[in-house]
This record gives structure tokens, C-alpha cells and sequence, in this order.
């Protein structure tokens, strides 16, 4: 482990507290760590943050504490639907959690039930879904400029065990490659996103490899994350997915260091 920015704590929807998470990192070697917690959506208040000047008063604490042991960065995952107060961060995770229609939110990513609600809202037809999707998410990516892009297709989530809407579809893979060539002029960072991998529901990250065949060969920036919502995913071992990244071309991927986005050869 060297340093990762996607972490979820207590927080939020996180089993660990940031200290806990703080503490795990400095025990294997880790070098950084930045905290995401969701940004609140009132929408939604399952899993988002209620008490955010406590999580920024904490991470705080814990920066200036552990300031010789290990980088430690105040980060949020603001969700499309819901812009927060950037300035009293040290970075920003866009994302996209949720689809709108009638005035409902249905979670994309929280359980296959969910998934299945908002599948159902949408007759089941994955173009309607990916329009809807992708026309919000792109347009907040392009307004509000995240340092980073969550997960891009988190849409194709529970593909592999749910019924198939998108993976094996030509044609959502079309739209979606479009939608992406709009957004790779803005000058935000896609994180390759393993999170679904570690539970079990993708065997290959986000986004999907003919996407990321797009955003390598048109010099798009990369920036690998764990999305951790527990210390031990943490030591996550990137070594697989490092290969997988070679193989499509990619010859490095950014980081944080210092306070400054970097990139490192992989």
C-alpha cells in the first residue's frame, strides 16, 4: 500500500472510524490516505454524511497529529444531484449515485433491489437508463469540474449478476463511448475504481475496458482507488490491475503528493 483517496469511514456509510483508518494505513507502509465521506443528500440520507464540519474538524485533527508518520488528506465524494462547499476541501470525487425521474432518486449502486426498482422505472431499456444517466453526470462533470471522476459507468454495477442490460449491449457501449469523448477536454482525473471487484459484483473496474482503451488513447488521466469502506481493504493489491492498465497502454497513473496531483510512471 502506498497511498489511496477513495475511503469511506464512520463518517458515512463506513465501518471504521478515520483515526482507525489513519492508524492502518501508517502499519503498512502507507505513504498517504484522503478521506471521501458523501457529500449529504437530502434525498438520500442512508448513507451520506449528517454532521459534515465534524468529519472536517476530524480529519483535520488527524493531519496535523500524524503530520510525520503520514499524509493525510480531507477529501468528499459530492454526489451529481447535490453540489457541496469545495473550498474547505483539499479535493473532490464527482459522482454520480443516483437517476431522477418524477421527482424519485433511485440508487444505482446501493443493492441489486435498488438497482432493480430503478431498472423497472425505465421499462428495463438501458438506453433510456445510460441517456439519463450520462446526460446529468456529464453535465455536472463539465459545470462543477471534479478533481476526480467516481466510478463513470457505476450504471453497469450489478450487470454481471443481475439480468445484463449493458455490458453485452453494442449499443449502449456506443453511447457511452460518446458521452465520454465529450468529457475527456475537461481536465478532471478518471479513478480506476475497484471497488466492485473486492465485492464481488465486477471482475474488471471501473470504467469498463473499452472505455478505457478511449480515455488512454486520447491522453486522459487515470488515478487508481480502492473505495474502501473498511481499513482492511486498504492493503488492496493493485498488482493485477497495474497489469490490466500496461496492457491497454497506460504508462502511468496520478496521485497526491504534497497537496499536488503528480504523475507516476506504474
Amino acid at each position: 500500500m502506498v497511498a489511496t483517496f477513495h475511503n469511506h469511514t464512520t463518517f458515512c456509510d463506513g465501518k471504521n472510524t478515520p483515526r482507525e483508518m489513519v492508524e492502518y494505513a501508517i502499519e503498512n507502509g502507507a505513504r498517504a490516505i484522503g478521506f471521501s465521506s458523501h457529500g449529504y443528500t437530502p434525498y438520500d440520507l442512508r448513507y451520506c454524511m449528517k454532521d459534515t464540519d465534524s468529519y472536517i474538524a476530524e480529519i483535520n485533527r488527524l493531519k496535523i497529529e500524524f503530520k510525520d508518520k503520514i499524509e493525510v488528506y480531507l477529501g468528499i465524494e459530492e454526489d451529481a444531484f447535490a453540489p457541496v462547499d469545495r473550498s474547505k476541501f483539499d479535493y473532490t470525487i464527482g459522482s454520480m449515485h443516483y437517476i431522477e425521474k418524477g421527482g424519485v432518486y433511485y440508487p444505482i449502486d446501493s443493492s441489486i433491489d435498488y438497482n432493480n426498482k430503478m431498472r423497472l422505472a425505465f421499462d428495463y431499456d438501458a438506453i433510456k437508463i445510460a441517456t439519463q444517466y450520462y446526460e446529468k453526470f456529464i453535465t455536472y462533470i463539465k459545470t462543477r469540474k471534479p478533481d476526480i471522476i467516481g466510478h463513470f459507468d457505476l450504471i453497469t454495477k450489478f450487470d454481471e449478476k443481475a439480468e445484463s442490460l449493458f455490458l453485452d449491449n453494442q449499443e449502449y457501449h456506443l453511447l457511452a463511448q460518446k458521452y465520454l469523448d465529450s468529457l475527456l477536454p475537461v481536465d478532471s482525473i478518471f479513478e480506476i475504481n475497484v471497488g466492485a471487484i473486492v465485492r464481488g459484483y465486477r471482475t474488471k473496474p471501473y470504467p469498463y475496458t473499452n472505455l478505457l482503451h478511449k480515455i488512454n488513447k486520447q491522453g486522459g488521466k487515470i488515478i487508481l482507488s480502492i473505495d474502501a469502506h473498511s481499513k482492511e481493504l486498504l492493503t488492496y493489491d493493485f498488482t493485477d490491475t497495474i497489469k490490466y492498465l500496461k496492457d491497454i497502454g497506460f504508462s502511468s497513473v496520478y496521485t497526491i503528493k504534497d497537496g499536488k496531483f503528480v504523475k507516476e510512471n506504474i
